[in-house]
């Protein structure tokens, strides 16, 4: 059911620019819904172009290993990842948990 407020929350967003005929989002490898899942959410609810451009996760783990973690599986708002160095969970995450409207393209 998130999945449709944050499709309405890019939607608001994208619409703030004017007549939308596309949208480009970022969706990181760790975030709340994978990229297909985000993407069939927008698609229910708007007739613009969608582009999805996936981006790869990045973590710092204790152990002192800074990379990208071993996704064990990616759900719906649910992401189990390990560090492939020690097997894990890492302590912070660099990058790779968002969902961004990168770019608007009106017409």
């Amino acid at each position: 059911m998130h999945e449709g407020i944050i499709a309405n929350k890019i939607i608001e967003k994208a619409k703030e620019h004017g007549s939308v005929k596309k949208i480009v989002i970022e969706v990181g490898d760790l975030a709340h819904l994978p990229a297909n899942e985000m993407k069939e959410a927008l698609l229910k609810l708007v007739d613009w172009e969608i582009e999805v451009k996936p981006v790869k996760a990045s973590v710092k783990c204790s152990c002192g290993f800074i990379g990208e973690p071993k996704i064990i599986e990616h759900a719906h708002d649910v992401a189990i990842y390990e560090c492939p160095n020690c097997k894990k969970i890492p302590a912070e995450i660099l990058q790779g948990d968002e969902i961004i409207l990168k770019e608007v393209e009106v017409e």
